[in-house]
This record gives structure tokens, sequence and C-alpha cells, in this order.
């Protein structure tokens, strides 16, 4: 008899351990754990905040009103999806402070419109001057030792959020901000 009772009970317990039920409630969760170990910082980004710097030259018959500037591939580099604007310093004011103005820039005068513009390749940048007149009726102040201030932006600093709110590009004080311009030295190069 005792064989009979521990087999059905042998029997009863596999049955009921192979039937499934309705689970249960989850429990409450328990209180965190302890902080782990701080992990190892990531690949650094791109530290290039852009390029910076000035080109000056004179707009001629014999340049047919075209400053030609090549970058220096040992000191500037630029890619074709680089974003590239250029400013002409328009006048100095107080205390030495440059005043920029984007390109292009229009000015009306007594005979007709005069227009600085620009061009730029990943390996070049061209600033030029169109009129609605002959270009040689020109006072040199327009011609002569002018100055442009040329920035490179890596294609990649907006498109890796470093910009957390948008940024005017005609409005060169909030370029300068951006990319601290103030603060770094701006080479100046000499068109041929």
């Amino acid at each position: 008899m005792k064989k009979i009772l521990m087999s059905l009970s042998l029997l009863a317990t596999v049955f009921l351990l192979s039937c499934d039920g309705p689970a249960g409630p989850a429990g409450f969760d328990g209180p965190p754990g302890p902080q782990g170990p701080q992990g190892p910082a990531g690949p650094a980004g791109p530290q290039t905040l852009g390029t910076v710097f000035d080109v000056t030259g004179n707009f001629t018959t014999a340049n047919d009103f075209r400053i030609y500037f090549d970058f220096p591939v040992d000191k500037i580099e630029v890619f074709d999806t680089d974003v590239v604007l250029v400013y002409r310093l328009w006048e100095i004011v107080d205390n030495d402070l440059p005043v920029y103005r984007p390109l292009p820039q229009t000015v009306f005068m007594s005979n007709g419109a005069m227009q600085y513009s620009f061009d730029h390749t990943f390996r070049d940048v061209s600033m030029f001057l169109d009129t609605q007149f002959d270009r040689t009726t020109l006072e040199s102040k327009w011609t002569t030792n002018q100055t442009f201030r040329v920035v490179v932006i890596p294609a990649d600093f907006a498109a890796n959020g470093r910009l957390s709110e948008p940024v005017d590009f005609n409005n060169y004080d909030e370029v300068s901000e951006l990319l601290q311009i103030g603060q770094r030295k701006v080479e100046k190069y000499k068109a041929k």
C-alpha cells in the first residue's frame, strides 16, 4: 500500500507541476542599486571650428576685375561640401573697429549699380566686381587694396548639432561669435 500511495503522490506532484495558470500581479520595484563605475570617454568630435583668413588684392582690367586666391594646401583644407562665406571690409570705425559686409554686396551709384560677388571651389575662392557701367571709371576706393574676409565652415558643423540655434550667416558678428574669430589670429594673404 505504501508503494501505491507513494506512486499516486508522485503522479499528483508531476501533474500539478506541469499545469500552467494565469500569471499573478507584478511585484513592486526594489530600491535602485549602487552607481557603477564611469565608462571610457567617447571619441572626440571634429576640433575644427572653421578657417578664417583675409585676402587683399586689386581689381584691374588686367585681372578682369576678379581677385583669385588659391587655398594654400599646407595651411587651409577645404572640402567640396564645406560652406565658404566671403565678407568685404567695408569700413573701419571708432578705435580701429572693422565693419564687414557679406557678399554679394550691391552699391547704387549715380551712373548705375555696382556689385561685389564671389564664387569658390574646394581649391580656390574668387571675388569679382560687376557694374552696369564701364568699370574702368570706378574710383580707386572701390578697386584698390580691397580686403575680403573668407570664412570656411565645415559641412558637418551644423550636421553634428553644434548649432544650438540658427545663425544668420549674413551677419558677420554672429558668425564671428559662433567661430570665436575675435579670439583667433587671422592669417593675411595677398592675392596674386
